[in-house]
């Protein structure tokens, strides 16, 4: 009997130290119970843009008090949508993505939306659906930014090729429709050979090589991301064209991200020019609106108070505009452009570099 008596009492002890523990066993919700419990879907960690966000994202988590679960869709919706689901299992109070499929994503939205789950959505804005904030810098200045500069650079002739992102994302559209738009205003004297790649580094070189062999005579090349840097520079080795920009076989290439190989590119003269977009301040305002979402804050348009403009794109979405300056080797204006130069400490891609 006092056998039984202790095996009872321990029991009991451990029944209570259970409910103590948030009633299934798990210390994980007891100990972590003052944070907000929130989830980011990496797009993809295919690219040094990407991976520098992945970086920054657990550290500005623990930087504004947030419990953090994160997944990986790897530039596919179909992957993007159950990993929301996941999410939605797990508890999560609010969701951060970057769906590269900006019009599939909004059957997940609409879902998200009916469960009172907020999400923010980093770099991409979608095609229809509700979100709490989009937060980005204004893809259509990148692609004005790089034309002025090309444009400038060939005194308003010549030939360039523009390697496109994914059609499907409104960051690969916006930046073509802008660039397109500013050549034919500015610079009608240039001719655009428009390449879509689907953001595919080996699609944009072959396509790039090509070009070259029926236009030995181009003279500007505009990579709408990174991700087209390395293949670029070999076309341009193999073909003898990657030479100083004094040389008169030059070929000017402007890029979009700012990761620390297009600074050392720029710095070394094998590229020109890159417009930054700000992998550090994506991860941190993310995460921050969706903080803001979750203790029931509203904004409106407006300047904020971090260097942005919020902008309404329609009823009932808003964008964050996150400043993406122009990084050239000599901080010089081009077109009415100012730049940075790309030793700028202020620019992340130097902090990693």
């Amino acid at each position: 009997m006092r056998l039984r008596t202790v095996l009872c009492s321990a029991a009991s002890v451990v029944s209570a130290l259970t409910l103590l523990s948030g009633c299934g066993g798990s210390t994980t919700a007891a100990s972590s119970s003052d944070k907000p419990l929130v989830g980011v879907d990496y797009p993809r960690s295919d690219t040094d843009f990407w991976n520098s966000y992945i970086k920054y994202t657990p550290q500005f988590a623990k930087e504004l008090g947030l419990d953090l679960k994160t997944t990986n869709s790897q530039n596919d919706v179909a992957k993007l949508t159950a990993n929301a689901q996941t999410f939605m299992s797990q508890g999560v109070k609010g969701v951060a993505m970057a769906p590269q499929d900006t019009a599939a994503i909004a059957p997940t939205l609409a879902q998200m939306e009916a469960k009172k789950i907020p999400v923010v959505t980093v770099d991409t804005r979608p095609d229809s659906g509700k979100v709490y904030m989009v937060v980005r810098a204004d893809n259509r200045a990148y692609g004005e930014k790089a034309c002025q500069f090309l444009g400038t650079k060939l005194g308003g002739k010549g030939k360039v090729v523009m390697l496109q992102g994914g059609l499907d994302s409104i960051n690969g559209r916006d930046r073509t429709e802008a660039f397109n738009d500013c050549m034919k205003k500015n610079y009608p004297g240039i001719k655009v050979f428009g390449e879509a790649t689907n953001w595919d580094g080996a699609i944009a070189a072959q396509k790039l090589q090509t070009d070259l062999t029926a236009n030995p005579d181009i003279k500007g090349v505009y990579m709408q991301s990174s991700f087209a840097l390395a293949g670029t520079l070999q076309v341009l080795k193999q073909r003898g064209l990657l030479v100083d920009p004094k040389n008169k076989k030059h070929v000017f290439v402007v890029s979009n991200d700012g990761i620390p190989e297009e600074l050392k590119s720029i710095a070394a003269g094998k590229i020109d020019a890159t417009v930054s977009q700000p992998a550090d301040l994506y991860a941190k305002y993310a995460l921050y609106y969706l903080k803001a979402a979750i203790g029931g804050k509203k904004f409106k348009p407006g300047k904020t108070d971090h260097d942005s403009t919020i902008i309404q794109v329609r009823p009932g979405l808003l964008e964050d505009q996150l400043s993406a300056p122009l990084v050239t080797a000599d901080g010089g204006t081009y077109g009415g452009v100012p730049s940075v130069k790309s030793d700028d400490k202020a620019l992340w891609g130097n902090s990693l570099g």
